[in-house]
């Protein structure tokens, strides 16, 4: 049988979160058992229910906001932090209002065990990141690095790694066609691959970065197999700039290492997925029934605008290509859909309610309907046209591959100026571009930034 197996830097970062998860959670719950009991005088068992739903509950939320991250400082965890927290306590609170007698509970209790919960958690969180700190710039000065390589690549490593690791210098390797000139004056080149051994020797190097193009792999492996009687760790940073990449990952499968080239955080993480769902559902279920007045007098106004039906269903590529039916109010008059054919600018079809609406988004709101029904979520690449999908499949490198996850209603394409008419190649490219940027960087909390910025990108001239 198969068996993944983590790099040992992501099962680090595991570690991490457990210590911090699991020292924060103990803590919390102590404080929230004694408020309860100090209260009652016992602990009842709609509390017993709350504070075990809150530890089950508080895996994927806390994974899914990157609670605990290392690259967060002091103030931005401890929002993080509070983020994950409201979250956790909105659905407790939902659970409340929709499976235990509301009535029941004193609300001035659970309001505490609220606030003390959460000063809990960030008086474990500051001595422990305090603690988690301090390990990591240990780590720092006992892992001097070089670099092998004077290629783009290996400059490139170099000003990622230098806020985490000492680099040395770097070693030529003596390939002309992909030498570069270096970019920091102050990361000299230190010689080259004959006196790599020397050099990790005398130095005191405790780690070698090899990057190099996949085209030189025999020198990679005689510099791999020089260093093996060497105190000193080798990694391999694999060229990869030629290929666009989905959510690359660095894995194992038995004995052998495995490089993931294509795969979806939330294919990969299916806590993050369980997590993103539930947000979806939940705020397309709030979000109908908020909006319910405005959708019911939009539909008379539809309907009084043109002959036609009120609802326009079309079908479009959903998750891993699935062709869903795409709910929206019908903004133009009834034709021909079958030829591509985007709206432009004073375009004949669209009726003069439909002009409105279509500025500002209000057409896409029963798309809530398909949120909820599990066929598209609150915040993803937007879905085209399958007749557009055709078009642009075999024109733009990795265009379907905007399909891996579920569609959304609203998207960083669109938040960042790409929406409307994309009349050029150039302009789908950049959309597509996005779109493989917000797979490649997924996070729940991305979710909510790109949701809070969707109201103000509304009314775009672009948008016809």
């Amino acid at each position: 049988m198969l068996a993944r197996r983590l790099h040992p830097s992501v099962n680090r970062r595991g570690l991490t979160f457990w210590a911090q998860w699991s020292s924060a959670t103990v803590l919390s719950n102590l404080i929230i058992c004694y408020l309860v009991f100090d209260q009652l005088g016992y602990i009842a068992t709609e509390y017993r229910v709350l504070v075990l739903l809150g530890v089950l509950a508080s895996v994927p939320i806390y994974t899914a906001l990157h609670v605990y991250h290392k690259r967060y400082g002091y103030g931005l965890g401890l929002l993080r932090l509070l983020a994950g927290w409201s979250v956790l306590m909105g659905a407790l609170s939902a659970v409340v209002l929709v499976c235990l007698n509301y009535a029941d509970l004193d609300q001035d209790l659970l309001a505490r065990m609220a606030v003390f919960g959460f000063l809990a958690q960030a008086c474990s969180y500051l001595p422990l990141r305090y603690l988690t700190n301090l390990h990591a710039r240990w780590l720092r000065y006992e892992r001097t690095a070089v670099i092998v390589g004077t290629c783009p690549l290996a400059y490139s490593l170099a000003r990622q790694l230098r806020e985490r690791v000492p680099i040395f210098g770097m070693v030529s390797t003596g390939n002309e066609e992909v030498e570069h000139v270096a970019d920091d004056s102050d990361l000299p080149v230190l010689g080259a691959l004959p006196g790599l051994n020397d050099l990790v020797t005398h130095n005191s190097i405790r780690r070698v970065y090899i990057a190099m193009p996949l085209s030189k792999a025999a020198q990679i492996e005689a510099i791999y197999l020089a260093l093996l009687d060497l105190n000193v760790d080798v990694v391999w940073i694999p060229d990869f700039s030629s290929m666009m990449l989905l959510n690359q990952s660095i894995s194992q499968i038995e004995q052998f290492p495995a490089i993931y080239l294509n795969e979806t955080p939330l294919s990969s993480h299916p806590a993050a997925a369980l997590g993103k769902e539930l947000f979806d559902r939940g705020l397309a279920l709030a979000a109908l029934i908020v909006l319910f007045p405005v959708m019911f007098a939009v539909a008379i106004a539809v309907k009084l605008s043109s002959p036609g039906p009120v609802f326009f269903r079309q079908p479009r590529h959903g998750c891993n290509g699935q062709v869903i039916l795409v709910w929206k109010f019908r903004s133009m008059r009834v034709h021909d859909d079958t030829e591509v054919k985007q709206a432009t600018q004073n375009d004949s079809r669209i009726t003069r309610v439909g002009a409105f609406i279509r500025r500002t988004s209000i057409d896409e709101l029963p798309q809530l309907i398909n949120v909820l029904r599990g066929e598209m979520a609150m915040v993803g690449p937007r879905p085209h046209a399958v007749a557009h999908n055709h078009y642009y499949g075999d024109k733009i490198i990795a265009y379907m591959a905007r399909h891996r996850i579920k569609p959304g209603i609203t998207g960083l394409a669109q938040i960042s100026g790409l929406r409307g008419e994309t009349e050029t190649l150039e302009k789908m490219q950049k959309r597509i571009e996005k779109d493989l940027a917000y797979i490649n960087h997924w996070s729940l909390w991305l979710d909510i930034k790109i949701l809070v910025k969707t109201p103000f990108t509304l009314f775009s001239r672009d948008i016809y």
